[in-house]
């Protein structure tokens, strides 16, 4: 277990020290995986509080290293909201301390590890449950008041359940989630995914609920010729595909199109072309024409925070000012391979404003000849408020609170008029 919880160190060393996003080593056990995984998104999930709690109970100058902040925290972390017992937590701290640490300073983390020890209950009942630092909250300022922020900030820091699309309303795998309203499944079950019911039938994957909305928000794609772009891993080219639609898919990342095509596979779905190249490079160069275009764009990811808690460590505003500027460029572009009276639709994992309703309502001010189609004609009653005074659907996880939350996501679909 020292070595599962030095791994954790490092992992979370890299994030928050480093700015390194979050990155597994492959050839850790998958016991050990588990217990790594959830000790540093737990910690990240309650950085703010953890860190209001050392600093109340050692002395900042002794705890101001990122090594001994680090230990710190994640000693905190298993102690305040893990199974594991007090005992062992400290004692493993410790002895990664007197590792690489002087006795004086291993001493001084066994003193204050024991303090958290010995005033959990109150401690655990004054967290309120802060999961953003000032810098994230920066970021969602230009889109949100105070009171959203505080709403998306708690409705984010818990752990998500796992939401699959299922294209066989037979299969067992029902019997062990909740339906939501357009299909999804939210499962109960926890477990390794490939030992699910039917996993190798091919007839589910995983799919978040406000990722699978871009795709059922288009009708009657069979035989239509539909352009992926930035498809990977490969969710909504399933869905596009499942619907009969002939699909190119284009991603800029080889690893991710060999996740794509290796989930395809196991889906037993063929898509017409899948090409590795750059959006930008690709709408210039192909002569193809398209009678859709879903164009997931690249963005700061930060509507999926509750699935990766290091967003928040990780990104600024200057990063959607830069995917911002980078979604613009593509759909500069897209136009140029559409048929006439084609459909675009433009989404992102983006919280942010700035990545979805400003980038469209400026998009529709230089392209006079597409008009916006209303979406909300398209969402059941329960689901209605998602969408806004312009039709498109803007997602915050709060909105979905009666479902058990969901990603930030947003959705626009616009039609060229010629």
């Amino acid at each position: 277990m020292n070595d599962s919880r030095t791994l954790a160190l490092q992992i979370f060393d890299n994030i928050t020290s480093q700015k390194q996003p979050f990155q597994m080593p492959t050839d850790i056990a998958v016991n050990d995986m588990a217990f790594v995984r959830m000790l540093v998104m737990t910690s990240l999930r309650h950085l703010p509080y953890i860190e209001q709690t050392i600093n109340s109970l050692s002395s900042q100058k002794k705890s101001k290293s990122n090594l001994v902040k680090n230990i710190l925290t994640l000693g905190a972390c298993e102690l305040l909201y893990m199974q594991s017992p007090d005992y062992a937590v400290i004692n493993s701290y410790v002895n990664i301390a007197k590792k690489h640490l002087n006795r004086f300073t291993s001493g001084f983390i066994n003193a204050v590890l024991r303090n958290i020890g010995r005033q959990k209950a109150q401690l655990q009942q004054a967290d309120h449950g802060h999961f953003f630092n000032q810098t994230f909250k920066k970021l969602l300022q230009p889109s949100y008041d105070a009171k959203t922020i505080d709403l998306i900030e708690k409705s984010s820091i818990s752990e998500p359940l796992l939401d699959i699309t299922v294209v066989d309303s037979s299969s067992p795998i029902y019997e062990l989630g909740q339906q939501l309203p357009l299909g999804t499944l939210r499962l109960h079950a926890k477990g390794k995914i490939s030992e699910l019911p039917d996993y190798d039938k091919g007839v589910w994957w995983v799919q978040d609920f406000s990722s699978s909305l871009p795709v059922k928000m288009l009708d009657n794609l069979k035989g239509k010729n539909v352009l992926d772009l930035c498809a990977a891993p490969g969710g909504k080219t399933a869905q596009l595909l499942s619907a009969g639609a002939i699909v190119t898919a284009v991603d800029i990342s080889a690893p991710r199109l060999q996740t794509l095509q290796q989930n395809l596979q196991r889906l037993k779905l063929s898509p017409q072309n899948i090409i590795c190249a750059d959006a930008i490079n690709y709408l210039n160069s192909t002569k193809e024409k398209y009678d859709v275009i879903l164009l997931d764009a690249p963005c700061s990811a930060t509507g999926t925070i509750r699935r990766h808690p290091e967003i928040v460590q990780l990104k600024t505003h200057q990063d959607v000012v830069n995917q911002s500027l980078l979604q613009s460029q593509i759909l500069k572009l897209v136009p140029n391979v559409l048929k006439p009276h084609g459909y675009i639709v433009y989404c992102t994992c983006s919280l942010c404003r700035e990545e979805g309703e400003e980038q469209i309502l400026n998009f529709l001010a230089a392209n006079p000849t597409f008009n916006t189609i209303d979406l909300t004609s398209k969402l059941p009653d329960e689901l209605k408020k998602l969408a806004d005074s312009h039709g498109f659907i803007r997602i915050l996880p709060h909105y979905l609170s009666a479902f058990g939350n969901a990603d930030g996501f947003f959705i626009a679909c616009l039609q060229s008029s010629c």
